[in-house]
């Protein structure tokens, strides 16, 4: 995984390219997408998470910070309430649609090929990775996910496992979720002050609960003289007696790091999500 320098036309041939693809399969392929928002709660609640809303970040300007906030309460009127039926797929990005300015958002910070640069609707990630990670909680399934290929920022004050989130990009990386249960699920989200706030809600309760964690984690030294993160992230799962029923293999992760592994902890600042 030696860091690949593309051209920004082949970057610019291969983004479009995709975005034709995915276009494509939205409008003329076989799923059956969410489509209905209703922003009268189901009654039982499934899993509930929030991220906060500012981090401090080295070498990150706070207006992009700040302009995340935008962003995020454009994006989540998209998506708050919708409902999910047994057979439909919840697709992020054709709910929420193509970030513009003309809808109101505004530049957010973007990773980009392991640096970070500002962008019209940054930010959104942290949109994506809360609703991955709230899933992974549910008998839903994730049927696209995207990891980071790139590793910025080190572990300080982290509360999740290293790439227990998903990234995303219009609209060639997705994240779908497809509702393979009998019953009818909903997505909340909203913000407060502080906090972006996530909630799966259920016509019924669940009758298991699930545990999402790191299972094994390692660093390589590679060739090319840079260093590798790995993980591989796993959930066990509960009967209503606390019995565990099953531990199984959720996803794998592998990042080029973009800082040393031994990095003093003081050099970086990182709010935990």
């Amino acid at each position: 995984m030696k860091p690949i320098k593309r051209s920004a036309f082949r970057i610019f041939l291969g983004k479009n390219y995709y975005k034709a693809k995915r276009y494509f399969e939205w409008y003329f392929g076989n799923k059956k997408y969410a489509k209905t928002l209703n922003t009268s709660k189901l009654p039982y609640l499934i899993f509930k998470h929030q991220t906060p809303l500012i981090r401090k970040l080295k070498n990150v300007d706070m207006y992009l910070q700040y302009n995340k906030i935008t962003n995020l309460k454009i994006a989540t009127k998209k998506i708050n309430g919708v409902i999910v039926k047994p057979g439909e797929t919840f697709s992020y990005w054709r709910l929420i649609g193509k970030p513009t300015r003309r809808k109101g958002y505004l530049e957010g910070m973007n990773l980009f090929y392991g640096s970070f640069r500002p962008e019209i609707g940054g930010g959104l990630c942290q949109l994506s990775n809360l609703i991955y990670w709230m899933t992974l909680h549910t008998p839903l399934t994730v049927t696209e996910r995207y990891r980071h290929s790139f590793d910025v920022f080190p572990d300080v004050n982290r509360t999740q496992p290293f790439g227990s989130g998903a990234t995303c990009v219009y609209n060639y990386r997705d994240l779908q979720i497809y509702n393979g249960t009998d019953e009818t699920y909903q997505l909340i989200v909203y913000l407060t002050d502080k906090y972006l706030v996530g909630e799966w809600r259920a016509e019924k309760p669940i009758t298991k609960r699930y545990e999402v964690y790191e299972k094994k984690h390692w660093i390589t030294h590679e060739y090319w003289g840079g260093y590798m993160r790995h993980n591989i992230i796993h959930r066990r799962i509960y009967n209503l007696f606390g019995e565990l029923i099953e531990d199984e293999y959720i996803t794998e992760n592998h990042a080029i790091m973009m800082y040393q592994p031994l990095l003093e902890e003081s050099a970086y600042s990182q709010d935990g999500s």
